[in-house]
């Protein structure tokens, strides 16, 4: 019997390459089990995003092995004890969020001799609560990540307010991309993905749309 998981993702898909055939979709499979999993590495789906370390260490250090051809995002808080975990399981690294963290990252980097793809989290509603970069450091940050760390900084990700008008958000995220030569955007979850493709993101965090709801 065809995975539920499979046609969740195969009308996501459909919705966003209506929008931008190149944005790309990252199944968020933190808290689901292998078995899950499976049907849509089966199906050939690539991009994977896990929350916590430990956890993905668990799940998808075999997975990965066998599998040579995902790609696994790490999309939640990176602690700067976890980085030395985080190289080279995790190809993509969406949260970089501090300079103490960054330098851990190209200290780690240099010793793993891998080189994640790296984005750096905007705190795009400037909200005390939240991680991120403020607007008015971002052009100093990312001049210190990429010259004096030697990080392959691909583009910007936020979470934007959930009160307030998204779609402000998700626009003024693009224009900081083009303003700083970037590629990528990392921006849209299951209930906001079609607009934030709308706006230009090229990565999408996809969780509970694709593998239903969380246990946990």
């Amino acid at each position: 019997m065809k995975h539920n998981s499979i046609d969740n993702l195969k009308i996501i898909k459909s919705e966003v390459e209506l929008i931008n055939k190149d944005t790309k979709i990252i199944a968020v499979s933190k808290t689901f089990p292998v078995e899950t999993i499976n049907p849509l590495i089966d199906f050939g789906h690539t991009h994977f995003g896990e929350n916590k370390v430990q956890e993905a260490i668990e799940k998808w250090t075999k997975l990965k092995q066998e599998n040579k051809q995902i790609k696994l995002h790490l999309i939640g808080k990176l602690q700067t004890n976890k980085v030395k975990f985080v190289l080279p399981l995790f190809d993509y690294i969406h949260s970089l969020d501090n300079k103490k963290l960054a330098e851990k990252i190209s200290v780690q980097q240099e010793k793993s001799g891998f080189k994640p793809k790296i984005f750096i989290q905007v705190n795009i509603g400037n909200e005390i609560q939240k991680n991120g970069i403020n607007i008015s450091e971002l052009d100093s940050f990312l001049n210190t990540c990429q010259n004096d760390y030697k990080l392959d900084i691909i583009g910007l990700m936020c979470i934007p307010p959930i009160d307030k008008d998204t779609s402000t958000y998700f626009h003024e995220m693009k224009i900081l991309k083009d303003k700083f030569s970037l590629k990528e955007l990392s921006m849209g979850m299951s209930n906001d993905y079609k607009l934030a493709t709308q706006n230009g993101s090229t990565f999408v965090r996809v969780g509970s749309k694709i593998f239903g709801q969380r246990q946990n």
